[in-house]
């Protein structure tokens, strides 16, 4: 596949026009006829060949316009994106627009809610996508596992290129932040390898239209949450549940980042040498633990991949009262039944230590480049594209929120609830573990979120999942990039 042309080449032509003067009597009456005629012959065929020059270019610019409309119709940029929440017409929108804003390409897109399953055959025969979409954090970790192997283009100079369609860098569009994390360097060696997509604040939704029936207020720490779900136990609701283990990156982090602090946080994120056993990190541990005594019996049976969403209905129909999750999740169960008088709410997770204000981790999901795809110029391209307010309306328009200046007072309705979360006293929490080469058999997201199921079954104790994520965390601390 070919980069595309910015312009076609244009032909220069310089054509020589040989002129014949005719030869006469050398009478003084004839001469001055023979000059006019030769004056007038050189005219003519000045005239005749600067029209044949004029042909010759203009068929020598139309073929090589023929040539570059037909180099430009063969560029195809493959796109693999994951289908989430948000579902699978925005990429199909904002890929024609950008087809329509760059003439001669075509976007070949590949979307799937299990992507990693349709494109790592043909990735591993050596076959890529130019632009990838999928987040880290997902249980195949595709995007992990390439980025351990080093097997990522650098996308630091796209937050240089200008947006396409518009006079403004990239970089000044991004919202402050958000490539300054190891969510987008995750090397820490402030080289970006991801690029930052659709962020969602996370926290804990609710059915606001109970807590209103009730009475009830919204608790604002820990200790009023397991008051509230005392009240709720009585009258048959449980107080919490989750859709999988997955979702316990972000309440977790936004835990971790409560009980110590951002450089306490950071440290958990890069395995510092007996952070995981400190004391910050024992009151999380406790933390969750007391909470898998408050979650809904059914929630470890429907924590996959298949039946999450049987765990989110529980708080449509009132019973369990939260759910960690992002901002897709309203849009995700849109066409759910619900209880009379649902209506959605969205909180901090409660601070860990009193007096303090609650936190949410900002989720974003990513966009990359393999480092083996064959049009990373152009891929590129598509990368500053997503910043432009044209694809930005685009994502909008179904729910998804480009992390852009200003895009939160384009919001209305539910998103403007969810996106005010951080005006409203929130503590902004960013950025996951840092990279590390594979240590065979060892996975962070296994060891500390997947076991959380085992927590809530009580098939482990919270004091041996403590020592196994240090345990993690040790061999992990070598192998750090």
């Amino acid at each position: 596949m070919k980069r595309k042309k910015l312009m076609a080449t244009l032909l220069a032509m310089s054509m020589v026009a040989t002129l014949f003067a005719g030869c006469g009597d050398s009478g003084s009456d004839t001469s001055e006829d023979t000059t006019t005629q030769a004056d007038d012959a050189a005219d003519d065929a000045a005239a005749d060949d600067g029209a044949d020059a004029d042909d010759a270019a203009d068929d020598a610019a139309a073929d090589d316009g023929d040539d570059a409309a037909d180099a430009a119709e063969e560029q195809v940029l493959k796109v693999a994106a994951f289908e989430g929440g948000y579902g699978a017409d925005m990429w199909n929108e904002v890929a024609a627009a950008f087809e329509e804003s760059h003439p001669g390409v075509t976007v070949e897109l590949t979307i799937d809610k299990q992507l990693e399953d349709v494109i790592s055959p043909s990735m591993r025969a050596g076959d890529y996508p130019d632009v990838v979409h999928l987040a880290t954090g997902r249980e195949a970790a595709l995007t992990e596992t390439l980025t351990k192997e080093k097997a990522l283009a650098p996308l630091t100079d796209v937050l240089d290129m200008t947006v396409p369609g518009e006079s403004v860098a990239v970089k000044d569009k991004i919202v402050s932040g958000f490539v300054d994390t190891l969510g987008t360097n995750p090397y820490g060696d402030g080289v970006t390898y991801y690029a930052p997509m659709f962020y969602s604040p996370c926290g804990l939704f609710y059915n606001a239209g109970l807590f209103t029936e009730k009475g009830w207020n919204v608790p604002t720490t820990w200790d009023e949450m397991w008051e509230l779900g005392d009240k709720a136990k009585e009258e048959g609701i449980a107080l919490f549940t989750y859709p999988t283990t997955g979702y316990f990156d972000a309440f977790t982090y936004a835990l971790l980042a409560s009980a110590g602090g951002t450089d306490f946080y950071n440290s958990c994120m890069t395995y510092e040498d007996g952070i995981w056993e400190s004391e910050n990190a024992t009151k999380v541990f406790e933390l969750i633990g007391k909470l898998a005594e408050y979650t809904e019996s059914t929630t470890v049976a429907n924590a996959n991949n298949e039946n999450f969403t049987k765990n989110q209905q529980l708080i449509l129909d009132n019973k369990a009262l939260f759910c960690p999750n992002g901002t897709w999740l309203p849009g995700e169960m849109a066409e759910a039944p619900r209880a009379d008088g649902f209506e959605w709410g969205f909180m901090a997770v409660p601070a860990v230590n009193a007096g303090e204000s609650g936190s949410s981790f900002t989720f974003f999901e990513q966009m990359w480049i393999p480092a083996a795809a064959e049009n990373q110029d152009m891929a590129k391209e598509f990368i500053a594209y997503m910043y432009s307010d044209e694809a930005a309306a685009i994502f909008a328009a179904a729910g998804a929120v480009q992390p852009i200046e200003g895009m939160s007072d384009t919001l209305e309705g539910d998103n403007k609830l969810f996106y005010s979360i951080y005006d409203n006293g929130a503590t902004a929490v960013m950025g996951g573990f840092a990279s590390t080469t594979p240590v065979e058999g060892v996975s962070m997201a296994d060891t500390l979120f997947d076991t959380v199921n085992s927590i809530v079954s009580g098939d482990k104790t919270v004091a041996d999942w403590q020592a196994s994520v240090e345990e993690a965390s040790d061999q992990l601390r070598d192998a750090m990039e």
